[in-house]
């Protein structure tokens, strides 16, 4: 390759102005649409450089419903699951302590599936009533999936890399590049966390307050996280109850989530170690001294100056934009 070619643009012309103008227009509106972000209550993370990285769009991307609706939605089938079934308290047995409390509980069991025994539905209505409320409670653990746990990891990713970056002299661009590669990692050990503290949280609590030993607290957290519910141990205390009542919500969310993610960075790993056509014509060409890494850098540059909307791809309109004078 010609040295003097080294520095001439693969589309010459005064596509570069034009190509500015575009990424002023692209930053001006994901500026006015993170006015209507569910983060823009957090202050932007702040370089070393004095640079600030402005949240203006999640790292997750858009997610509807939003948390606000999702939340909402909880609360009303709680309230509804809550309602029916102290009205039908009287068409369940087992084991019993406050009515109010058995009701909610019972809806909160039949929500995760945990269902452990403590307490049956008696009657023909009371069966279809739990048949109706363990698949749209199953349908709300979904949304609940994809929207809460994603909307707290979002947060500690920022503060995480934060505390990477510390002592660098890095710029807002190449945080943002940090969080789009490892953020699935990051979740992940947050995740990983997460579950970690619930499951010696419910198993000290068992043993305080339920007065179980230490294998039996701790085999009916897992069988109660994992959705088991063999229904030999449970919580059959007032107190107990209170407590299962937050516990098993957020414990099977966080452990249907702590495999998601699981998943997903197996996945993420494996198509990393795989050799692309143009990777392996890269390295062919460099190894045999067709092209240096100056060459590839250069031509990377003009491909990121190209890349208006930072997707790693050019489409058509990205093409037709940089050639438009």
């Amino acid at each position: 390759m010609a040295n003097n070619d080294k520095n001439e643009p693969l589309l010459s012309g005064p596509q570069d102005t034009a190509a500015q103008k575009a990424k002023g227009r692209l930053n001006q509106r994901r500026f006015l649409r993170s006015r209507s972000a569910p983060h823009t209550d957090c202050a932007p993370l702040v370089t070393r450089n004095n640079e600030s990285i402005p949240l203006y769009e999640s790292i997750f991307g858009n997610l509807h419903p939003s948390f606000k609706n999702v939340s909402i939605i909880l609360i009303v089938y709680l309230g509804v699951g809550t309602l029916i079934f102290y009205l039908v308290r009287n068409q369940i047995k087992g084991m019993k302590t406050d009515r109010f409390l058995d009701a909610l509980y019972f809806t909160i069991v039949t929500m995760t599936t945990v269902g452990y025994g403590d307490l049956v539905p008696n009657s023909d209505l009371t069966k279809l009533l739990a048949c109706a409320f363990v698949f749209s409670g199953m349908a709300l653990m979904g949304l609940i999936l994809s929207k809460a746990a994603d909307y707290l990891v979002e947060k500690q990713e920022v503060l995480l890399i934060k505390a990477m970056h510390m002592h660098q002299k890095v710029g807002p661009s190449e945080i943002l590049k940090e969080l789009e590669i490892n953020k699935t990692r990051y979740k992940f050990i947050l995740v990983l966390f997460l579950l970690l503290i619930l499951v010696i949280m419910g198993t000290t609590f068992l043993v305080t307050v339920e007065k179980l030993d230490v294998i039996d607290a701790f085999y009916c957290v897992c069988s109660t996280i994992t959705t088991l519910g063999y229904g030999d141990k449970s919580f059959s205390t007032q107190a107990g109850r209170i407590f299962a009542v937050f516990w098993i919500l957020t414990g099977t969310i966080c452990l249907a989530q702590f495999f998601l993610y699981m998943a997903e960075l197996n996945t993420e790993s494996r198509q990393k170690a795989l050799v692309k056509a143009a990777e392996f014509v890269i390295y062919k060409l460099k190894e045999m001294g067709k092209i240096t890494q100056e060459d590839i850098t250069l031509v990377m540059k003009e491909f990121e100056e190209l890349d208006i909307d930072q997707s790693g791809t050019l489409s058509n309109s990205d093409i037709t934009l940089a050639q438009s004078s």
